[in-house]
């Protein structure tokens, strides 16, 4: 149960901060499904995985380029956060500016 509020609020947190950039002109639509689609399965797939706290760390992403922010515990979960954004389809490059946090 907690798995499935942690995607739902996964989802919603997804698709409302990356509406912004289409009513500011960043992108077209089709851009923005698709970076929408991007930020959607690496919050699944940090939903997914227990070595990485899906609710610590942000994710952004414009043209395909993925911003990750916020909190982990160790230094190995800021690295598999980055390895499973790298891992998504459609991602062109990874910005890791999580800070390691005990």
């Amino acid at each position: 149960m907690t798995m499935i509020r942690t995607l739902l609020l996964t989802l919603a947190l997804a698709m409302s901060v990356s509406a912004c950039s289409v009513l500011r002109g960043q992108e077209t639509v089709g851009e923005y499904t698709s970076d929408a689609s991007i930020t959607t399965s690496v919050k699944t797939s940090y939903a997914k995985d227990p070595a990485v706290a899906a609710t610590a760390i942000g994710v952004e992403t414009m043209d395909g380029i993925v911003q990750l922010s916020g909190f982990a515990k160790t230094s190995e979960e800021k690295s598999r956060a980055e390895v499973l954004a790298k891992q998504v389809k459609g991602v062109k490059s990874v910005r890791n500016s999580i800070i390691v946090r005990p």
